[in-house]
């Protein structure tokens, strides 16, 4: 027995009593009421609407995808793979690639020395409709196995840096400089090694020769100096074609013939060819061409931009939020921080100045992450997909280099450490950037802001005597100018002032006096509302 009260009928509300069957067979429920039933005929049908329910369109930035990481691990596996016939196909592409550029011999294996390993590495490329465009196939060496001091001496390889290349792009806009793109083919075996053996390949063993190694003599990827290899080759063959290094940055290069001028930028196997002469280049290029199996890149049509963002204002992280328990323990060790901590660095490094204070924020729970840090990491992730469309530009401004330093005084929520940030500007768009937690705490907003404009300040000698090397900027020879917002620490740069209060700042940081002294840099007054660097300090809202 059941019942419901509350049921309408005649405008009065009164109890009905539904009569349960006790039968065995389906029966219709008897409805009994002192009132009589209203019929249903007279009740309104709600209407419902024809029209599909979709979520607003800004959910469609929160659809996470991801590629099944199904490629292929090893030899065996490629040969019982259902695309084994590909997977042949591209080894053998690559084996050509190997016997062109002679990189090996086949010798017998010397007494006491045991030749390096080496594997084959697969991989699937995919097209922007998820179809498999390429199977690649690579082959490379056990570098795991070498020894240092025995196998190789040095390893270390220098590559040309973000913010020479970005100071490169905002003075060939300036000067309507031709920009090109090349891209070196199978770049590592193009560098020269000494001694060393490799065992011959799985499955491409010479018939009748089992028992002989591989004797390298070009590097091949996997190899510890391979890098080096690569980079001086490469530094021998463009200085034989009359290019000279920058010595503030060994990655950039340059060559003057009259009033011809070519700069060649190389970030490991990517070229840049900036000059204001087509002839020039085109010569360059042919000539790279013939050392190298060079590749053209497009240079996409577009200006390079960025913005300030808006940020969540008042999230504060610290290391009360990292995990305490071993369950918090277990539930983020398996999560990727430190991985997704990188990726954003590197955009960081790139393009995104926007996101460094945040970067700077986060970067220090790598070893001590809990959830508070990983959903401040994924909001990050999260705003740089949505604004994957943001980039620098350059032009409309003046060749002038400019700078802006600032500070947030004590602001870290650990040890109440302050933070810096400094901002340059070249041709109307910024060039170098760095946002980070100081080293010593500062008693004072004058004290922070006085570390942070000496940390600006060396920047500042490296950009002037870099930009002074290319030797096309003529107002690099006057001081740069560096804005702050902070009157005392721009009297203290001019001379000592005040000596109660800054007696206790630690020498190096008086280094930006002796640089504005022997005219290196020029400290000038600007607001906070127009300081450059402030939203590299504090969340901004």
């Amino acid at each position: 027995m059941f019942l419901e009260k509350g049921f309408p009928a005649d405008t009065r509300r009164e109890e009905l009593l539904l009569e349960e069957s006790s039968e065995a067979t389906p029966q219709t429920d008897t409805v009994t009421s002192s009132a009589p039933i209203v019929p249903t005929n007279d009740i309104p049908v709600l209407r419902r609407s024809s029209r599909v329910s979709q979520q607003p369109e800004r959910y469609g930035f929160l659809g996470l995808t991801g590629q099944l990481d199904n490629d292929t691990k090893t030899y065996g596996e490629a040969m019982s793979d259902i695309d084994s016939e590909k997977w042949i196909e591209a080894m053998k592409f690559e084996m050509d690639s190997m016997s062109s550029n002679k990189v090996w011999t086949l010798v017998d294996p010397p007494k006491g020395v045991k030749p390096v390993g080496c594997k084959w590495v697969y991989k699937r490329k995919f097209g922007a409709d998820g179809e498999v465009t390429t199977f690649k196939a690579r082959l490379v060496a056990k570098g795991y196995t070498q020894r240092p001091g025995v196998d190789f001496e040095e390893t270390y390889s220098p590559v040309a840096m973000a913010k020479s290349i970005r100071i490169m792009l905002a003075i060939a806009a300036w000067y309507d400089y031709e920009i090109w793109q090349m891209d070196v083919k199978m770049d590592f075996l193009n560098g020269f090694v000494e001694e060393e053996n490799m065992d011959q390949p799985e499955g491409f063993t010479s018939i009748g020769e089992e028992q002989k190694v591989c004797h390298l003599q070009r590097s091949i990827y996997g190899l510890k100096q391979a890098s080096r290899s690569w980079n001086i080759h490469f530094d021998e063959v463009i200085w034989g074609y009359d290019f000279i290094k920058n010595d503030f940055d060994p990655c950039v290069h340059k060559k003057v013939s009259g009033s011809s001028v070519a700069f060649l930028v190389l970030y490991v196997d990517d070229i840049l060819l900036i000059g204001n002469d087509v002839k020039m280049l085109g010569d360059t290029k042919a000539w790279l061409s013939t050392q190298f199996s060079m590749k053209d890149l497009e240079i996409q049509d577009g200006k390079l931009q960025t913005r300030i963002p808006s940020v969540r204002h008042g999230v504060k992280l610290s290391k009360k939020q990292s995990p305490k328990t071993d369950e918090e323990l277990r539930k983020i060790f398996d999560i990727p921080y430190a991985s997704a901590v990188g990726s954003i660095q590197y955009a960081v490094q790139c393009t995104r100045l926007d996101v460094s204070f945040a970067l700077s924020i986060t970067s220090r729970y790598q070893a001590c992450a809990g959830e508070a840090h990983w959903t401040a990491v994924k909001i990050i992730l999260k705003y740089l997909r949505r604004t994957k469309d943001m980039f620098l530009i350059y032009g409309g401004g003046e060749l002038i280099l400019e700078g802006y330093s600032d500070a947030s005084f004590q602001s870290d929520e650990d040890d109440a450490k302050s933070q810096s940030g400094f901002v340059f500007k070249l041709n109307g768009g910024v060039v170098a950037w760095k946002s980070s937690k100081q080293n010593t705490t500062a008693d004072s907003t004058t004290e922070a802001e006085y570390i942070a404009a000496s940390e600006a300040a060396k920047e500042a000698v490296w950009m002037k005597n870099y930009i002074q090397e290319l030797g096309i900027v003529p107002s690099i020879t006057e001081p740069v100018v560096i804005f702050c917002d902070n009157n005392e620490a721009i009297a203290q740069a001019k001379e000592l002032r005040s000596h109660h209060r800054s007696k206790h700042i630690l020498r190096r940081y008086h280094l930006l006096r002796e640089m504005v002294g022997r005219g290196d840099v020029r400290m000038n007054r600007v607001t906070s509302a127009e300081n450059m660097a402030d939203p590299l300090t504090k969340p901004v809202s």
